[in-house]
């Protein structure tokens, strides 16, 4: 009863041409209306925004620019595109008649001993084939659907692949240079220090200061030089990724960025927007749910092959022949017919693929859902990080202002404000990328 029930039940369908498989619908969730730290109005398409021209740093923005569509790892992003174009082809033809046509042509003969003669004949073959697949239950275009959405995410991870860029150009050109503003101030203060040593040791010749001065005063020497290589090292490799990620070797940078020397501070305020903006701008956010449609399209492909499939097929093959005897011989066979494929017993693999592919979409759902709310932690973190990184920045140029109207020591302070220095632009990069702002400003703005 069971059987007969499922058979009817297919033919049903198949008389309806229904598509199976459940249609795919934009995840939602709820989030809160502003972020804690944020402004309560939406900031529009920021993904056309060069925020990074704030640092108002020649240098750093033709990186930039320069790079965001020929770094490697973008053009390897945007070649998995034109794979994804091509699937999506691929799929459209599996719906569309196949028609193949094939020949042939044939020299035969034979060669007798016992009357000398040798007998040669010519035949000639070909056939014309067509093929039709009816997608009566929507395999096909479930599978289509499915390589329109996988084509989407491609273009998707396109767009993280240049935020990733940009976090890490910017990153590493402010990192190169606090190193390179760090080791002017240590070979300054070497200087300073060394005088100051030898000042040190003639008023002990003289009498005038302990032993523990000269000592103080060489230890301090000893330990400025000891921190002027690991600086020199560490802005090498700052300059080194800056040339990798612009695709040229190690190395060959050093000396052009080694020509600026001011630490990059922005001058600008950034608009976070509320948290539903991130699901429009961030690209990691668009990739999981074209990842979910992708996922649930396959759904609809696993169902379909639970149902019968109706091939629609024909052929005409003509074939002629003549020998040296004038026998000339000529056929046209011909045929038409639509063939069923019922799956009846199959040990349950079918509706265990079935299971699969809902199981992925549900998968896919908790990553979307997981890529919202991480991506509402990045930008609230970033905005504390923000706040902190300003106030720590206002009181290292307070402290130096004071030391430098009391003459004392700056070195200390002068390192902080450094350090500051570098913080503070950094958060300003990581609260940015976490809005999802100005991966595509060449495309859209026309730079």
């Amino acid at each position: 009863m069971r059987f007969i029930s499922y058979t009817a039940a297919s033919f049903l369908l198949l008389l309806s041409g229904c598509v199976v498989g459940p249609n795919h619908v934009p995840p939602e969730m709820q989030f809160p209306s502003k972020f804690s730290e944020g402004g309560v109005t939406s900031n529009g398409d920021v993904t056309v925004a060069a925020w990074w021209t704030a640092f108002n740093d020649p240098m750093l923005t033709s990186y930039v620019e320069q790079g965001i569509s020929q770094n490697l790892d973008v053009q390897q992003a945007i070649e998995r595109i034109n794979s994804a174009a091509a699937n999506v082809t691929i799929a459209r033809a599996g719906a569309l008649p196949s028609l193949t046509l094939s020949g042939s042509h044939t020299v035969s003969g034979q060669k007798g001993e016992l009357r000398k003669q040798t007998y040669t004949s010519n035949t000639s073959t070909g056939e014309l084939s067509l093929s039709w697949i009816l997608d009566l239950f929507g395999a096909y275009k479930r599978n289509t659907e499915s390589a329109e959405a996988a084509l989407d995410s491609a273009y998707a991870s396109v767009t993280m692949a240049k935020l990733a860029f940009i976090n890490d150009i910017i990153s590493s050109y402010v990192d190169a240079r606090y190193y390179q503003r760090r080791l002017a101030l240590s070979q300054a203060n070497l200087k300073s220090r060394r005088e100051t040593f030898e000042l040190t040791k003639s008023k002990f010749d003289a009498g005038a200061v302990a032993r523990m001065d000269v000592v103080r005063a060489e230890g301090l020497v000893q330990s400025t030089l000891a921190e002027i290589p690991s600086l020199e090292a560490s802005f090498r490799i700052s300059a080194n990724r800056i040339a990798t990620l612009l695709g040229k070797p190690a190395g060959s940078m050093v000396e052009e960025i080694a020509k600026g020397s001011n630490q990059p501070a922005f001058r600008a305020d950034v608009n976070v927007g509320i948290p539903a903006d991130i699901i429009r701008n961030r690209p990691d956010i668009r990739k999981a749910e074209r990842d979910l449609a992708d996922s649930t399209a396959q759904i609809g492909v696993a169902e379909a092959k639970l149902f019968p499939s109706i091939t629609l097929s024909g052929s005409i093959s003509p074939s002629g022949g003549i020998n040296e005897r004038g026998v000339y011989g000529n056929l046209t066979p011909w045929s038409f017919g639509p063939s069923l494929k019922l799956p009846i017993l199959d040990g349950g693999g079918l509706r265990a693929n079935v299971d699969v592919a809902k199981s992925k979409a549900t998968v896919s759902y908790l990553k979307w859902k997981s890529s919202v709310l991480n991506a509402i932690e990045q930008v609230e973190n970033a905005l504390v990080a923000l706040r902190l990184s300003t106030l720590s920045y206002k009181d290292g140029a307070s402290s130096l202002l004071d030391l430098l109207e009391a003459q004392r020591s700056l070195s200390v302070t002068q390192a902080s404000l450094a350090r500051a220095v570098q913080e503070w632009a950094k958060v300003y990069v990581v609260l940015n990328i976490a809005i999802g702002s100005g991966y595509d400003p060449v495309a859209k703005a026309g730079l």
